[in-house]
Formats: structure tokens, C-alpha cells, sequence
């Protein structure tokens, strides 16, 4: 079987060191901005399972400017390692929900910096116009630019339930537009959504299959404190997988997914304090306790440390998954 260095999947870190060279590591930025779906254009809540951070909970403070953010993440990142390179990634909310002379002055910030070699921006596919293209594709020109967009199910009634406040063709326009400028599009997908089953996540994989797209995120649901999908849970308790679970269908996902698409996540992450395990047995998946030691300082679920451990338990049950299989 294929081997992308030491990995059975084609990882980000692999894809990275093969294109540039080294390891880049991300600093989340916070550019200030909101959402259709929070600020009463499509709605007013935001996604059901959103957090009040915009799902950017680990990212700069939109107080300070995009330097100086950039500044502190590097001093953070430095703690722990050496790194010289880094990816700025606008993460907060919706990042090209502005006016595009704001944009620009904050994309073209962050690309300033010398060592950022990547300007990496998370948005919805229905806040790209024309302009915003334009832009885009002018930045493009100068560093490379990734666009990273919140699909999360190709199934209209999972959407509708999550209120992503948008239909499968304005997702298919966005990508087409963004490929024509050159532009890098990176998939989000959340596995086991409420009333989904392994069928229908499959679909979702198989859809992107299809798709020009260059990178995916695998993020499993988490339930966090204040957020409507709490509030849902507590009333209507839908299966929350536990980890086993969880890596044995992901090992399915990994399989089943073109091997030229770049996995950025093999599961998302969520403040510790936020992640609510009363509601939850602590075996399950989306609980932060059930393993302590993946947890950093930040008190957050540690990405890189918990998708090496996920990778792991994968490798464990390699049989299962064909991940090892010749």
C-alpha cells in the first residue's frame, strides 16, 4: 500500500515537508469579523453546533492587530519548538464576510510577515463574490492562498438541522470560482451528526471524491457548553460515538477518500472548559476526560497530540480498515 512517509494517508505534515521543504505550524488569527448566520442576514444563532467564538476559540484577540497577533502566536508556537514557518490562518467566523479594502489591509498584513508562507482563510462559500475573487486571486499571485470551507454534510436535512444556510450548488459555484483563480479549497466535514449514519457520512466522502477540492478536515460533532446542539442534546440525546468507534469509521473515511486530497484533521477540537462530559459516559468520543494526557496548556483538546494517538489506535486495527493491507 501506498505510504505517504511514514503514514498510511497523505497527512498535512507530509505534504507540507514535500512542498516546502519543512514543517509549517498554523497561528490562528482573529480578523474581527461575524457571520450572515449570526448578524440576522440568514439568521441569528449562528450553526447549531457553533461556538460563541465563531468556532475560532484558539485564535488571536481581534483587538490587537494581525502583526501583533501574529507576533504572539509565533512566541506561543516557540515554546515548544523551533519553528521558523508558519500558515496565517484567519479561523474566527466568517473571514471574507468584510468589506475587501479591509480584507486586503488584514490578508495583506498577515502575508507581509517573512516567514509566513501560507495565507490560509475559513469562510462560507456564499460570502464569495466577484470581488472577493479578485482579491483572492491577486494575493494568490503573491503567497499561496487556501480556502477552507464549512460543507460539513452533502444531506439537505443534516443541513437544514444545523442551519448552514445554504444549498449544495452555492458549495459546487464557490469551489468551481476558486479553482479557476487557482486558489486551494480545504473541505471541513464533521462526522456523526445527529440522524446521520455511516451510510450517509460515506456519501459525503464519496461526493468530495468528486469534487476538485485539495484538502479535507474530518472533524468529529463535539457538544459544547452554550451552544444550541447543548441545549438539543439535553432534551433529545442522539448517539455520540465513543473513541473506538469513532477511529475504526474514520479508518473507513481515510480508505475510501482520493489519495491525492491532503488530510488536514482526523477530528476537530474544542476548549476543555466548554466541552460538557455530564452529559456525555466518559468513554465517549466528544469527552475531553476520557484521556487527560492529550490535553496542553491551553486547555484545549490538543490537535496534533490526540490525531497521533488516533493515528495509532488506527494502525492497531489495520486489518479492519485495510490501511496496512498490501
Amino acid at each position: 500500500m501506498k505510504r505517504w512517509g511514514e503514514k498510511r494517508y497523505h497527512s498535512l505534515d507530509y505534504h507540507l515537508k514535500h512542498t516546502y521543504g519543512e514543517k509549517l505550524y498554523k497561528l490562528a488569527l482573529n480578523g474581527g469579523m461575524t457571520c450572515p448566520n449570526r448578524d440576522g442576514t440568514l439568521g441569528d444563532r449562528g450553526c447549531i453546533f457553533c461556538s460563541a467564538g465563531g468556532s475560532g476559540d484558539f485564535a488571536g484577540n481581534p483587538r490587537e492587530s494581525i502583526r501583533q497577533q501574529i507576533a504572539s502566536g509565533k512566541e506561543q508556537i516557540k515554546k515548544k519548538t523551533d519553528a521558523v514557518s508558519y500558515i496565517a490562518y484567519f479561523q474566527a467566523y466568517t473571514n471574507t464576510y468584510a468589506e475587501v479594502s479591509y480584507l486586503e489591509k488584514i490578508f495583506t498584513e498577515a502575508i507581509s510577515c517573512p516567514e509566513v508562507k501560507i495565507l490560509s482563510i475559513a469562510t462560507r462559500p456564499d460570502c464569495l463574490d466577484d470581488e472577493i475573487l479578485t482579491l483572492l486571486a491577486r494575493l494568490n499571485r503573491i503567497k499561496p492562498v487556501w480556502v477552507e470551507l464549512g460543507l460539513q454534510t452533502i444531506h439537505e436535512q443534516s443541513a437544514q438541522f444545523i442551519r448552514r444556510g445554504y444549498s449544495l450548488s452555492v458549495f459546487e459555484e464557490a469551489v468551481r470560482n476558486l479553482r479557476q483563480i487557482g486558489v486551494e479549497v480545504i473541505v471541513h466535514t464533521i462526522l456523526y451528526l445527529p440522524g446521520e449514519t455511516e451510510l450517509m457520512m460515506q456519501e459525503t466522502i464519496s461526493y468530495l471524491n468528486t469534487m476538485d477540492i485539495q484538502g479535507i478536515k474530518l472533524q468529529l460533532l463535539h457538544i459544547l457548553h452554550g451552544t444550541d446542539l447543548a441545549d438539543y442534546y439535553e432534551t433529545s440525546p442522539f448517539f455520540v460515538p465513543t473513541m473506538e468507534e469513532y477511529i475504526a469509521f474514520l479508518g473507513k473515511c481515510i480508505t475510501q477518500l482520493r489519495p491525492d486530497i491532503v488530510i488536514h484533521r482526523l477530528t476537530g477540537d474544542g476548549p476543555k472548559r466548554t466541552v460538557d462530559c455530564s452529559m456525555l459516559d466518559r468513554t465517549q468520543a466528544s469527552c475531553p476526560q476520557q484521556n487527560e494526557s492529550i490535553f496542553q496548556g491551553t486547555g484545549s483538546l490538543a490537535g496534533e497530540e490526540l490525531q497521533t494517538m488516533i493515528l495509532e489506535r488506527i494502525c492497531v486495527q489495520c486489518q479492519t480498515h485495510l490501511l496496512c493491507t498490501n
